[in-house]
């Protein structure tokens, strides 16, 4: 839950800005191709219950403040799909590794230089 606390000391434009930097990447994981951005919107509001009228208004009319809990539903929205993301990242690296010693040498490799980029 956010606090009134932060709320206070946070500007909304802020607000509205973290919601639209989650929406939009929300929608850009969602789409399946060019001319999908409705039908991802729809999908993802069917997935995290957000009303596709929020997701359209965050894309492209943004609004001046947000609703609390839209912004709290974004933001779950938002770590549920990195969490998602790394799920499947986890599971292709361990189907790399399995298919023999050069690609497991290939994704320690991987390792080595994201660690050195830090």
């Amino acid at each position: 839950m956010i606090c009134e606390k932060f709320l206070r000391g946070m500007q909304m434009s802020d607000g509205v800005g973290n919601a639209q930097i989650w929406a939009r990447e929300l929608v850009r994981r969602e789409m399946r191709g060019p001319g999908d951005v409705g039908n991802a919107m729809r999908r993802l509001g069917q997935r995290y219950g957000i009303d596709y009228a929020v997701l359209y208004s965050l894309r492209y009319r943004p609004p001046k403040n947000i609703v609390v809990s839209v912004y709290e539903r974004l933001g779950a929205a938002y770590l549920a799909e990195c969490d998602r993301q790394e799920r499947l990242l986890r599971h292709e690296r361990k189907i790399t590794e399995a298919k023999g010693l050069l690609a497991a040498s290939l994704v320690r490799a991987a390792d080595a230089l994201g660690r050195s980029q830090d």
